[in-house]
């Protein structure tokens, strides 16, 4: 003991403590305790968040990211009807009806049921509190698996949980309404329907947690190419997320696995084989972020729309050429002034490459979009939009070490590892935005400039600054 530091000391304090807890059948009061620890699983709180306004939330996480237990958190607080005071998804005031399923049944028994309930022979070690715990009847099928079992309500009555299996078939998946179905693990499509319309008339949800192994099967697809009044919530989870992993573990890990799985299980990105768009190993390109030389010539490039309006800055180094994506902005259903303020926030002089669809009228008063942007005062000229073209002048960037992107913009990540191609070969148009800007400001680098000019001759020194001259 005494030859542990004093964060190490601290950590083995913090699980002794969880152990206590656990012992004491309370184990749910340490999940997510405090706003320290909150803050360390910003995409395990955004799940939690979707919940409240959509019927369909999937976290595709990568392995060893706390999936299970999210779910099982989430899971207690709806069968018991306590919530704590941060908790912002979706609450159910009177007790519920939940299934919880998994691929197989042994799985279901030593994953999400010991999760949940802990070791059949010590009820209430698991999520769910001990004294919540109430009768329950065993399946035929696997010994000491679990069939159906009440939970006590903070409202006085009874929530029902059952445990379900992959392996029993769609059949198995037919019957009563549900509020609530937890899917560990990607589930086959069958049964994926069968349990909306178990939620459908309940106004509940149907929660997904799994590792996409199988890569870009209709599942995933209708997920990440959905539409924003869908239903339907993405969550990417990869190990930068987890605060629980240290950067020794998830090397160790990352060496571990066969190459072939490591985006999938360390970051949670489905295999889209021939359907990325850009086929390049993010290590190639991503870098640790930097701070920017001051005559290194920057330009942003523009996307814009009412859902969505989104901007990606670019740097290029004089010395070698390379561009550097060291900036993105996305926000959706704001007024152009909203826009504009925080895109001069970047950088007033910094010319801006804007998608050339703004030349049209906005709805709302038939003033083009560019004017409404150049009267808030933007540097904007239009961006060259040749799509095939742009997306092989970024591919090619990509490829030779000419374009690289900082590690700090995980929104830019994220549509980069779902842009792909449809079964004919078109561009996926959804959740692209940030995708599009990029490609304008790469394809647009030419306007690129500086905001501090310096010219010595010897005769005369002058500096311009973001639009002035003085003479020296």
């Amino acid at each position: 003991m005494n030859n542990l530091s004093i964060p190490e000391k601290l950590e083995l304090l913090r699980s002794l403590e969880t152990l206590d807890y656990i012992k004491s059948g309370r184990k749910v009061d340490t999940i997510f305790a405090t706003e320290e620890v909150r803050s360390q699983y910003p995409k395990h709180m955004e799940w939690i968040k979707a919940t409240s306004d959509h019927s369909q939330v999937l976290a595709l996480g990568a392995n060893r990211c706390g999936k299970t237990v999210l779910g099982a958190f989430a899971i207690t607080c709806f069968l018991t009807g306590v919530y704590p005071d941060w908790w912002n998804g979706i609450r159910f005031d009177t007790p519920v009806n939940i299934w919880v399923a998994g691929i197989s049944n042994r799985t279901v028994r030593d994953i999400l049921q010991f999760e949940l309930l802990g070791p059949i022979d010590d009820l209430g070690t698991g999520m769910i509190p001990r004294d919540n715990i109430g009768p329950y009847s065993k399946s035929s099928g696997v010994s000491d698996l679990i069939d159906v079992i009440d939970v006590l309500h903070t409202s006085g009555g009874r929530s029902t949980l059952g445990f379900k299996s992959y392996e029993s078939g769609r059949k198995s998946f037919q019957g009563t309404a549900k509020q609530i179905i937890w899917l560990d693990e990607e589930c086959p499509q069958e049964i994926f329907e069968e349990c909306l319309l178990r939620t459908m008339t309940t106004s509940g949800v149907v929660l997904l947690t799994f590792t996409p192994l199988f890569g870009m099967t209709q599942l995933v697809q209708d997920f990440i190419s959905a539409e924003d009044n869908s239903g339907k919530a993405t969550i990417s989870i990869n190990w930068d997320d987890c605060g629980h992993l240290t950067k020794k573990q998830k090397d160790a890990m990352f060496l571990a696995l066969p190459p072939h799985q490591r985006d999938a299980r360390s970051k949670g990105i489905p295999s889209l084989g021939a359907g990325a768009i850009y086929p390049v190993l993010e290590d190639n390109f991503v870098i640790a972020s930097f701070e920017i030389p001051k005559h290194w010539k920057k330009v942003a490039g523009f996307d814009v729309g009412w859902n969505w309006t989104a901007c990606v800055w670019l740097a290029i180094d004089p010395e070698s050429d390379t561009m550097y994506i060291y900036s993105s902005y996305k926000q959706g259903e704001q007024l152009p002034l909203f826009h504009a303020d925080a895109l001069k926030a970047r950088g007033k002089w910094i010319p801006i490459c804007i998608d050339p669809a703004a030349r049209g009228r906005s709805q709302i008063d038939g003033m083009k979009i560019i004017d409404q942007y150049k009267e808030h005062g933007l540097n904007l000229s239009i961006a060259n939009n040749s799509v095939e073209a742009g997306i092989y002048s970024v591919w090619e960037a990509l490829s030779t070490g000419k374009l690289k992107i900082f590690n700090t913009m995980p929104n830019i990540l994220e549509e980069f590892r779902m842009y792909r191609r449809d079964t004919k070969g078109k561009v996926v148009k959804s959740n692209d935005h940030l995708m599009d800007a990029m490609r304008y400001a790469v394809m647009t680098k030419d306007k690129a400039t500086t905001d501090l000019v310096k010219v010595v001759d010897p005769y005369q020194y002058t500096t311009i600054n973001q639009g002035t001259r003085v003479t020296l």
